[in-house]
């Protein structure tokens, strides 16, 4: 209790030393302050502040709060506090961010050395492997024709100038969602695209284009590519911040079943 007060106090002190919030309401003389509205927000889930909201919008959710406040005060003054089915919630509640609390600083007190986390990733290398990956642009039509009179226009453009006409065939004749692009579709690695597709570009040089149409089940394919980047293994220092996390993850989860078996050896435990 006296922790209790004590950090209640700092609280209290810590507060009268910052800006005073923006109150947006008082009900019966409380404060509904911004900063508790834009809490229930995000217990809803809301990706959004309160001052973005519309004017309508930040309406209702400030009724909402006022009738949550007042519910609040109607079930404290009934006095569900002294009922054993709240009390019951209560201390369950109470157990349960005991364990939560504790949980977290066990976990905080885990700490992973950049040396650890070399010697997992030199350990396992072969899984921060960056596949080989494309960079490729498209032409989509519905018929073999068209397909191949664009290719008979790309193997008459000079190669200074090939890129450029791609795109600009592109956004004129190709029918795929990425024609106002240029045809680009990014960088993407062999699985990625259906098998056709996939093994006409990855057998492409960069800067090279496919002298025939390529046919999958959304039509034929003139196929350029931007860039090739081979398979490589991933940088350690791209990856140390997500090795370092899951290597105190599992030292977390060890810590706590050593725990909870050296609990179960001294605990009195009748299973009926």
């Amino acid at each position: 209790m006296r922790k209790l007060i004590l950090a209640t106090l700092g609280a209290a002190t810590l507060a009268l030393s910052l800006p005073a919030a923006e109150v947006l309401a008082t009900v019966n003389g409380k404060q509904i302050t911004k900063e508790t509205v834009q809490r229930v927000l995000n217990s809803m889930g809301a990706q959004t502040t309160y001052d973005a909201l519309p004017d309508d919008v930040k309406k209702r959710v400030l009724d909402q709060v006022i009738e949550q406040e007042l519910l609040e005060e109607k079930a404290i003054k009934s006095g569900i506090e002294k009922d054993p089915e709240y009390l019951d919630a209560l201390e369950k509640l109470k157990r349960k961010l005991a364990l939560d609390v504790w949980m977290k600083k066990q976990l905080d007190s885990i700490k992973v050395t950049d040396a650890e986390a070399k010697k997992d990733y030199e350990k396992h290398k072969s899984a921060f492997m960056r596949p080989e990956m494309v960079h490729a642009r498209h032409i989509l039509v519905k018929t073999e024709a068209e397909a191949k009179q664009i290719i008979d226009t790309l193997k008459n453009t000079p190669k200074d100038q090939l890129k450029a006409k791609f795109e600009e065939l592109a956004k004129a004749k190709s029918t795929g969602p990425s024609a106002s692009r240029g045809g680009d579709l990014g960088t993407f690695a062999r699985e990625q695209m259906v098998k056709p597709f996939s093994d006409a570009a990855f057998a492409l040089k960069a800067g090279e284009f496919t002298k025939s149409p390529v046919k999958t089940q959304f039509g034929y394919h003139v196929i350029y590519v931007d860039e090739k980047k081979p398979a490589q293994t991933v940088p350690f220092e791209e990856v140390k911040e997500r090795i370092k996390e899951s290597i105190k993850m599992e030292k977390f989860k060890q810590k706590v079943q050593s725990i909870a078996r050296d609990l179960r050896s001294k605990a009195k435990i009748e299973i009926k």
